[in-house]
Formats: structure tokens, sequence, C-alpha cells
């Protein structure tokens, strides 16, 4: 029999038993986010991050849910050196079962290596260059946002049934410019439209007068650039200061909130093309935005924050189904086939790849608005040229 002495000794043990109990009941399940946290990508990052975070905290919330979820969001700055690293680091982390990763193409294609060599499933939430995915055989890549192949055929087929014929392109010299210059020359060789310049600009680049002036001399009735949202800022506001009233269109890269804001008025007019659809016509996006906005984030979610949603929802449904295991993770996720996403139906094909269609878009009032729903559609506003 206990003495009075030592029973609350024994209560203490058992209530740290059950506590110790109940913790190995439900595991915790890491998942990391990669993407550019800081820098002038960050608020695409930003979005992503915070998107990802609303399918952890619904699946914690969610009492049927078998493990409890942990977000570990690393910080690729854009920059492929900083990017192997912190791949490096979420790939040694035993504990991190899976990955949502890269915005950034030139950090997705540095990182693939990484993730094949320590066996870690990821999925790509943004990163659109091809060869991240059909650039190699490696099983643990996979992507749920289309690729700039999409992006391209839909830019020079479009555009160019506008009447814009003489083109000039304008690309950053990494991976991500130079692809997306490689897919769009091919492109534009299956129609009637012909490239009469092309500018290759570092990332970092200030100063684009000598290539402007150029261009002004050209006389192209369209200039595309093929680079990320801080340079297309700066293109395109430069081109306002030396006179260039020539239509602009940019890829997916700046097809962001802060390309408007950084702009304003500037931004007016600009075209772009996105491998999603707006968040009103996505299967999910109204009861996505309802959870984004309940969360409080000071951020918006970003056009590719639905997708880093659906990438890390797929990594938890794989959890569900088979623990915490990252050669049964990746196995569950390979086989996804016909999943119902808030971004529509997911099928990873033998590269790991999903297919999504590209949405033509046009800046109109400081926001993106698709084409098909734009004044400019309609006939009320013109775009340059027209």
């Amino acid at each position: 029999m206990f003495s009075k002495l030592r029973m609350p000794i024994v209560i203490a043990v058992v209530g740290a038993m059950s506590v110790a109990g109940s913790a190995y009941a439900q595991e915790t399940a890491k998942i990391a986010f990669i993407g550019p946290l800081t820098g002038g990508n960050s608020a695409a990052g930003i979005g992503g991050r915070n998107s990802a975070q609303v399918a952890i905290d619904q699946a914690n919330a969610n009492p049927d849910s078998k493990y409890k979820y942990e977000l570990v969001a690393l910080d690729d700055e854009c920059k492929p050196n900083v990017g192997i690293q912190v791949a490096t680091r979420a790939a040694t982390s035993r504990d991190i079962v899976a990955g949502v990763t890269h915005y950034c193409s030139a950090v997705g294609i540095a990182a693939v290596d990484v993730y094949h060599r320590f066996q870690l499933p990821v999925i790509v939430w943004g990163a659109i260059l091809p060869a991240i995915t059909y650039g190699n055989d490696y099983a643990e890549i996979h992507r749920v946002n289309g690729s700039m192949l999409d992006e391209n055929r839909v830019s020079a087929r479009f555009l160019t049934e506008m009447g814009y014929k003489k083109w000039v392109v304008i690309y950053d010299t990494t991976d991500y410019g130079k692809g997306h210059l490689e897919i769009f020359k091919k492109m534009l060789a299956d129609t009637d439209g012909e490239i009469l310049g092309e500018f290759g600009v570092g990332s970092d680049q200030q100063d684009f007068t000598a290539e402007l002036l150029k261009v002004k001399q050209i006389e192209p009735q369209i200039v595309l650039f093929a680079g990320l949202t801080p340079l297309g800022v700066r293109i395109r506001s430069q081109m306002d200061r030396l006179g260039l009233d020539i239509q602009f269109a940019g890829v997916s890269g700046i097809m962001s909130v802060s390309y408007l804001d950084a702009l304003g008025e500037t931004s007016e007019g600009t075209i772009s093309f996105h491998n999603g659809a707006p968040f009103e016509a996505l299967p999910g996006g109204k009861a996505f935005v309802e959870a984004y906005d309940a969360e409080g984030f000071d951020d918006p979610a970003e056009p590719y924050g639905p997708f880093a949603y659906a990438a890390t929802k797929i990594i938890i449904d794989a959890v569900e189904e088979v623990g915490p295991d990252r050669a049964a993770v990746n196995k569950a996720i390979s086989a996804t086939k016909d999943l119902p996403t808030i971004v529509g139906d997911i099928t990873f094909d033998d590269h790991g790849q999903n297919s999504v269609d590209s949405t033509k878009y046009v800046a109109q009032d400081g926001k993106w608005v698709r084409w098909e729903d734009s004044e400019y559609a309609s006939g009320a506003r013109k775009l340059k040229g027209q």
C-alpha cells in the first residue's frame, strides 16, 4: 500500500506516462517548404508558404488525422547556391518526410540531384522549367503546376493572332530566362511571327538604357520579357522613361501582385500568361480563399499559392495512407491519377509532371484579369498598336 507521502509521486509518474502515451499515439510528420522568403521574389514565396500552411492547419484540425503535421519553411532566396544548401538541409533531415519545393526554376533545376541522392520525395509548386521533371529520370521529382512549354505555346499563338508579328525578346540569362527564349522561338516558328532582336540581361542588372535604345531603333510591335518580377519592373519602368510606346508582355514570372504595385498605372495593359485559372474559377477556389483569409495572413496567396496548397495536401494524404516513410510516400505520390484538387484534377505522368492549361491575363486597373473577362477583350479598351 502506498504511503500518503509517496502518492503524489505516483500520480505524477502516471500523469507523465499518460502524456507520453498521447504523444506517441499521434506522431509528428514534418514537411519542408522551400521558396524565396526574402528578396525581390519573396511575395510569391511567402504566398506559397502561407498556402502550404493552410493545408497543414486543416490537417491538424481534422480529428480523423492519424498524424500531426509541421511545416519546415526554408528560404532559397531564388538563388541556386542557396537553394542547394537548404535542399540539402531538408533532404538530410531524416524527420522530414517530403518537400513542397521551389518557385524559381534556376533553383529548382539545381536542387533535383540533391533530392534524388537522399531520396526525398518533392512536389514543385511554382518553377516551370521543363527540365526539372523531363530532364531526368528521378522518381522523387514531381510538379503540380504546368511547365513553360504550355505557356509559350499559348503566348505565341494568342499574340500573333492579335496581329503582333514583329517581336523583340528580352530575357534574363538564368536557366529560367534562357529556357523561355528557346521554347518561345520554337513556338513562334509555327506562326507568321518574327523575332527582330533578342537581348540577354543579368538578373541583377539595373540600367537597360543600351538595350532599350536598340529596341527603339528596331521598332518591334511587341516586347516579350522572359524573367521574374523585379527585373520586369525595372525594364517596364525604363521603357516608359525612354518613351518606348510598345506593347509589353511577360511570362508568368511577372504575374505577381508586386509587379502591379511597383509599377502602378504603368502596368496597365501588360499581357501575361499563367498555368492556372483565377481563384474564382478554380474548383475549390472559393473555399481556398476563405480558408486563407481566415488565417489572417498579412500577404496575399499570389497566383501560385493554390499550387503550393495542392502539393502540400497531396503529401499529407500520402502520409495518412502509408505513414511517414519516404519511399512509401514517394510511391503513393507517383501513383496520383485523376485526383480532384482545388487546381483541378491532377495526374502525374512517368516523369512526375502534371499537365495544366495556360491562361491569358491582362493588367487592368491594378489587377490581373483573365483576358476573356477583361475590357480589352470586349473592345472597351485597346492594347498598344491595336
